[in-house]
């Protein structure tokens, strides 16, 4: 198959399964084994995941702008005038900030034994992503199913954006995905469905920022031919549309209908991972 289409198809899966709540890393991971592509190439290496990621970093942009211009004049107004007050706008962005503090750092000190341990070309790593999809969908459907329905952002205080945060880390493990556990968190706290999920949204604007920092300092001493620069650029613009799509959706469903839709796709895809493993994909 051409690198560009490829490429399209996997900003497409980078779009949406970053923000629904089934997983990133486990279709990226597994996409190019599913597909039988080769995977000493462009698609899979450093240089396309950062550029993926900064695709949905700009999705996060654009959907939230207003959010995020009101979040910064809040917070300077908060430093310049050094007290929060009664405004939920200064509270939420401090929040914020407090919430992406645990993930960083335990990302940090854990990302190389993570990776060594989940991530890989092999069997174990892909039956260990089944079993990571199937806790998350269950912690998911609890959360969701037994989770409050009344609180919203205005509500949100440190305990609880900790907390959200701290589960941010989980995402570390491939299967897991970074929107599912806070959202499940945001859920299991409390939060109504919409909150959970816009919560969840804003807070992975600053790590998923940081993400694409930490992992675009190799990216100057990689190079790439005309043809994998346009397959990098297709990627990034589907991964931004695909994105907007994907946010929007997903407020949208939560306004109506719960989750458990998401938690039954986690364990149906589990259950072809296991299959395929076992048939000797």
């Amino acid at each position: 198959m051409d690198i560009v289409i490829q490429a399209a198809l996997v900003g497409l899966l980078q779009g949406l399964t970053e923000f629904i709540p089934i997983s990133s890393s486990a279709h990226l991971e597994l996409a190019p084994w599913i597909a039988g592509w080769e995977s000493d190439g462009l698609i899979g290496s450093l240089a396309f995941d950062v550029f993926l990621h900064l695709g949905t970093l700009v999705a996060l942009l654009v959907y939230f702008a207003r959010d995020w211009v009101r979040f910064g004049r809040a917070w300077f107004a908060s430093v310049r005038e050094r007290r929060i007050g009664d405004d939920p706008d200064r509270r939420l962005a401090w929040l914020l900030i407090l919430a992406t503090i645990p993930a960083a750092i335990i990302g940090f000190a854990l990302e190389g034994f993570i990776e060594e341990a989940f991530h890989g070309d092999n069997d174990g790593a892909r039956l260990a992503i089944a079993g990571f999809l199937v806790v998350g969908a269950v912690a998911l459907y609890l959360a969701d199913r037994f989770g409050g329905q009344e609180r919203t952002l205005a509500d949100v205080r440190a305990p609880t954006a900790l907390t959200i945060g701290l589960t941010q880390a989980l995402a570390l493990f491939p299967g897991i995905s970074r929107s599912g556990a806070t959202i499940t968190a945001g859920r299991a706290l409390g939060l109504g469905r919409e909150a959970a999920a816009r919560f969840s949204f804003l807070l992975a604007t600053p790590i998923t920022l940081g993400a694409g920092l930490y992992g675009s300092r190799r990216l100057l001493t990689e190079t790439h031919t005309g043809t994998e620069w346009l397959a990098i650029g297709v990627g990034f613009a589907v991964a931004v549309l695909s994105g907007l799509l994907a946010i929007g959706f997903l407020l949208a469903w939560l306004r109506r209908r719960s989750l458990a839709v998401f938690s039954l796709y986690r364990v149906a895809f589990a259950a072809v991972i296991v299959i395929l493993v076992v048939v000797g994909r």
